[in-house]
């Protein structure tokens, strides 16, 4: 039966226009349910998960569930538990969702998938006898409530021969009412049937929180804009908008980068919980800037104590800005946000220029939300704060493990069974009388400080996809398993459009005991006199095929996770550590780039094919680099690293005089025991020549990629940028950096290059190291784009001082890289067919923003867990040792300790009086009898543990915090006196060579990952 669906919408160029659907109603869908009689469901072939015996109860006896729309988007984690199963989606209910929360929609999609937890799509709006048309004056939510009550009245009549009954799940009460001829009920009454998980009841969020106490004087926070008085604001120059994000060592601190009606592009500082104005770390913020006389000209407060009820109010406020935190008018008088306000022009956007201070604002409204599940711990307070009855429901605090997320009030029945606990929350609504936003329970993870749990945690916590690979992507994988093999015939090289390079002498040099290797290399002396280079990058994109299962779970997963304990890996295992991976001594596929290069690594020729390599060797850095040294070894792969080093050489001398920067992160490796995989030894990472040469290369290959496939495709073109970091950047930096008589030439990365190598302290070996530590940290983060997004001035890699470039040679660790694979065939292979998403501009951009937030998390995830084992190494042991200021607070200092890579606040007080002093103009802390000066680059000793207390005992000791103490120099009032030093029993390092060093974790390398 065919219908028309007729409707109007507005064009982009802001035409109204009627487009007419077909819509086609049909007589042959199915129920869904395995064991139904009907004849049109029992004579399909479609899949029908649906259980013929699904859960009993007394009100309703066997029952399927159909949960309405509200009820999907408001308790989407209740639904994700595996308990709640034999679910009927209508296809009413998708469309919704899709159209109100691509979030929920992504996540029922991906339940619906799961073929264990039985659940079916029902289109309704697809069946003859459930399809209904939308009444006169109906509301299209109307008309969906009607379809969704329409579609259960016949499941019902349809599933009665079998005794099952679906349910309605609503918190809609007209809804619920107008249900009278069918099964309907709330989602607490649904709950009801699950009386064996009494933690589901806490998942349905938080209603009727108060968290004010009688003698509170606290008045609100004002009304946020509307999303018109926003967007009008921001057209008309007199707000600012960006994402709001709060500093690690200060909650109550945020900032956003904005461009201000100048067109500088400046930090705005929003300072306290009255000025983020129930904004939360990630969200998009509207702005409006305080006036210049209310700019910052201090640096940042680190906040000691982290019970932020325990902070007092003032530490919020600037001092000069009043205690009423309100949107100041033209005419600077204070006033509250309302609805039908007009927004004033502050008087401060004018004069929004470079100058003294730092910006400061106040945040008017939210443009989008960025709200996730964040786990958490219990309040360790809460346990002293009386007794309440055995699983009545209690108002709790408690507090993200991202200290950048305000403590979050949820209700709870299991409050006593928490503490101590690692468990998610997630995020329901920020009242503008409420401190906190409110929450509720989502689910236990296990004891805080046991290491598995905690692993979990920092996983979840960068939204780190770790879940095994579905039965639907190991589908995908070759049928033959590992016993897959090469064949000419089928891999293309009996056809000519793969080539046979198994004859030449091809190496891979990678890290110990490195399994997943994607690229190889080879160097051949020409009759010329000139050099055949090739890399080699294992051929992903052969087995990872567009728009499968595969694809979907690998471009969703972006990148491979390096945890000091383990790998999660973006690709099966059977191809990232066995098929893809080139493995020497068996033939392996491959896409190559290789170079005709003249002795001087200029290049003559370049080509680009998919090949078939046989590798000879693999190699480690230390493997390779003694092949360098040892005269007495000549057989062709070694004299093939041999040139290759004497080619990476020149390229680098080449890449250094255009303006590449040499930078330098901490970078350490822990050495774990056989069984309990603790940490037992630590090391600072050691680089060789070999590193440089295999550097080098891969460099050149992506850089030679990124031209070829900008040339092919300069609208779809993956490429990578690095931005030029801003001159202000370095403010600070520059400061600390006079008194030493260095000055850093920032205005290119060639200048800026010069600089970093002449800056050497000769009394001080490390000065250069920490220098380019802290000029790391002045840059911008590198991205992924499209290029047709972007202008070609805007391509530019600073920090490798190029005009373009790519991520070609690590197609198993990247999916960035499995795209310009696929990129670089369709422009090297007219032949060669490719998906649509390839010059699809918009879909690549979207696809961008997910690779850099993939590549973002992945690098936090990676330090966090350095972290984790660090505070596990440290655990029960006390270090004396070496380090050098990094960073200076109002009210404390960084140090970062170059033996174990590991930094730290010591603060300034011990007591109500701090010991040290802000000077503004020398950007240090000095002590009361200006005796001591501390800056950026002070050498000073510490004493380094973790926080020891019992788990449970304060935020400090759930979080593991780190602390320093300082011993040197002596501060009256804040440095250990000797007789507290003698009290404590310091652990001193066990002293290594460097051959010990570089040894130290070849015993357990498939345990041991660099970060």
């Amino acid at each position: 039966m065919l219908r028309n669906k007729s409707f109007v919408k507005r064009t982009r160029k802001g035409n109204i226009v009627r487009t007419v659907k077909e819509h086609y109603l049909r007589d042959d869908i199915i129920c869904g349910c395995s064991e139904c009689t009907h004849r049109v469901c029992k004579e399909s072939t479609q899949p029908k998960p649906l259980s013929s015996a699904p859960r009993d109860s007394i009100k309703w006896s066997r029952h399927y569930v159909v949960p309405d729309t509200n009820a999907l988007v408001n308790h989407i984690d209740i639904f994700e538990r595996p308990i709640i199963n034999n679910v009927i989606v209508l296809s009413t209910v998708l469309d919704e969702l899709r159209g109100l929360s691509m979030p929920v929609y992504t996540r029922v999609r991906a339940i619906l998938r799961d073929e264990e937890r039985a659940w079916f799509v029902f289109s309704n709006e697809h069946h003859r006898e459930t399809f209904i048309e939308r009444n006169v004056d109906e509301s299209p939510n109307d008309r969906n409530d009607r379809a969704i009550r329409t579609a259960v009245v016949w499941l019902t009549k349809h599933l009665q021969p079998l005794s099952i009954t679906p349910v309605m799940v609503t918190n809609d009460e007209d809804n619920l009412r107008k249900a009278s001829d069918v099964a309907a009920c709330r989602m607490d009454e649904l709950l009801s049937v699950y009386s064996e998980h009494p933690e589901l009841p806490d998942m349905m969020g938080s209603v009727n929180i108060t968290d004010r106490n009688a003698d509170d004087v606290w008045s609100g926070y004002d009304e946020h804009l509307s999303p018109v008085q926003v967007q009008a604001g921001l057209k008309g120059g007199l707000l600012v908008q960006g994402t709001l994000q709060i500093a690690p060592y200060n909650y109550l601190e945020g900032s956003v980068y904005a461009t201000l009606p100048d067109g500088t592009e400046r930090r705005v500082l929003v300072v306290g919980r009255a000025d983020m104005n129930r904004a939360v770390q990630g969200d998009k913020v509207a702005v409006q800037i305080w006036p210049k006389a209310q700019w910052r000209n201090a640096p940042s407060v680190a906040l000691v104590d982290e019970d932020e009820d325990a902070v007092p109010r003032v530490a919020e406020e600037p001092k000069n800005q009043g205690s009423a935190k309100r949107v100041r008018r033209a005419d600077g008088s204070a006033a509250k946000h309302k609805p039908d306000d007009k927004l004033d022009e502050p008087a401060t956007l004018n004069d929004a220029k470079l100058g003294d201070g730092e910006p400061t604002g106040h945040v008017v409204g939210i443009i989008r939300r960025n709200w996730r599940s964040y786990c958490a711990f219990l309040d360790p307070n809460f346990a002293a704060r009386g007794t309440r009855a055995s699983n009545a429901p209690t108002t709790v605090s408690v507090l993200a493990m991202d200290r950048r997320i305000p403590k979050i009030k949820i209700r709870t029945r299991q409050a006593d069974s928490l503490a101590g606990q690692r468990f998610v929350v997630a995020l329901d609504s920020w009242p503008r009388e409420s401190r906190y936003p409110h929450g509720h329970f989502v689910r236990a993870l296990g004891s805080a400080g046991d290491k598995a749990t905690e692993t979990e945690v920092l996983l979840l916590e960068h939204d780190v996809p770790f879940q095994p690979f579905t039965q639907r992507v190991r589908d995908d994988l070759p049928v033959e398993g590992a016993g897959w093999t090469f064949d000419a015939e089928r891999d293309q090289v009996a056809s000519g459009k793969r080539r046979d390079l198994r004859a030449l002498d091809v190496c891979s040099i990678d890290p110990p005991g490195c399994t997943d290797i994607d690229d190889a290399l080879h160097a051949l002396r020409l009759p010329n006199g000139n050099f055949q280079v090739g890399v080699h990058i294992a051929d992903v994109t052969n087995f990872v095929k567009p728009q499968t299962a595969m694809d979907t779970e690998a471009a969703y997963r972006s990148t491979t996770v390096y945890l000091v304990d383990r790998r999660i890996d973006m690709l099966p295992e059977l191809l990232g550590t066995n098929l893809c991976s080139l493995m020497s001594n068996v033939d392996r596929l491959a896409f190559s780039c290789m170079w005709e290069l003249d002795a001087d690594a200029n290049i003559v020729s370049a080509q680009f094919h998919k090949s078939v390599i046989h590798s000879k060797a693999s190699l480690t850095y230390d493997e390779a680099q003694s092949r360098i040294d040892d005269s007495k070894q000549q057989d062709t792969i070694t004299t093939s690293i041999r040139d290759l080093n004497m080619l990476a050489k020149k390229l680098r001398a080449r890449r250094m005089e255009a303006g590449a920067l040499t930078l330098s992160s901490p970078e350490v490796r822990f050495r774990l025991e056989n069984d309990s995989q603790d940490p037992v030894d630590v090391e600072l990472k050691a680089l060789k020549e070999t590193n440089a040469l295999v550097e080098e290369f891969m460099l050149l290959a992506n850089i030679s990629v990124a031209r070829k496939i900008y040339e092919h495709f300069p609208d779809a073109a993956m490429l990578r940028r690095h931005p030029e970091p801003p001159a202000q950047s370095f403010d600070s930096l520059q400061q600390a950096l006079k008194p030493l008589g260095i000055q850093l030439e920032t205005g290119s990365s060639l200048s800026l290059a010069q600089s970093l190598d002449r800056a050497i302290l000769p009394n001080d070996p490390y000065f250069n190291n920490l220098l380019r530590i802290l000029t790391t940290r002045c840059m911008m983060q590198a991205q992924y784009f499209c290029s047709g997004t972007l202008t070609p001035e805007e391509f530019r890699h600073y920090g490798l001082a190029t005009s373009i470039y790519t991520h070609f040679t690590s197609p198993i660790r990247r999916y960035a890289d499995v795209m310009v694979h696929r990129l670089l065939h369709a422009a090297t292979d007219r032949d060669a067919g490719y998906a649509s998403e390839l010059t699809n501009k918009v879909a690549m951009a979207e696809q961008s923003n997910v690779l850099n937030h993939r590549h973002r998390m992945a690098q936090q995830a990676g330090r966090a867990s350095v972290e984790l084992y660090t505070s596990l190494f440290f655990k029960g042991k006390t270090v004396d040792e070496e380090g050098y200021v990094t960073q200076v607070l109002q009210n404390g200092f960084s140090v970062l300790i170059p033996s174990y890579g590991v930094e730290g606040i010591v603060y300034t007080s011990k007591g109500d009086t701090p010991a040290l002093e802000y000077d503004k103009a020398a950007h240090s802390l000095v002590s009361n009898d200006s005796s001591v000066s501390i800056g950026l680059f002070r050498r000073v000793r510490v004493v380094l543990q973790v926080d020891d207390s019992p788990v449970s005992a304060n935020v400090g000791s759930m979080r593991r915090k780190l602390l320093l103490q300082l011993v040197e120099p002596r501060v009256p009032g804040l440095s250990l006196t000797e007789a507290e030093l003698s009290t404590i029993r310091v652990t001193k390092p066990a002293q290594r060579s460097e051959s010990q060093i570089v040894d130290l974790v070849t015993n357990h390398p498939d345990k041991v990952q660099s970060i």
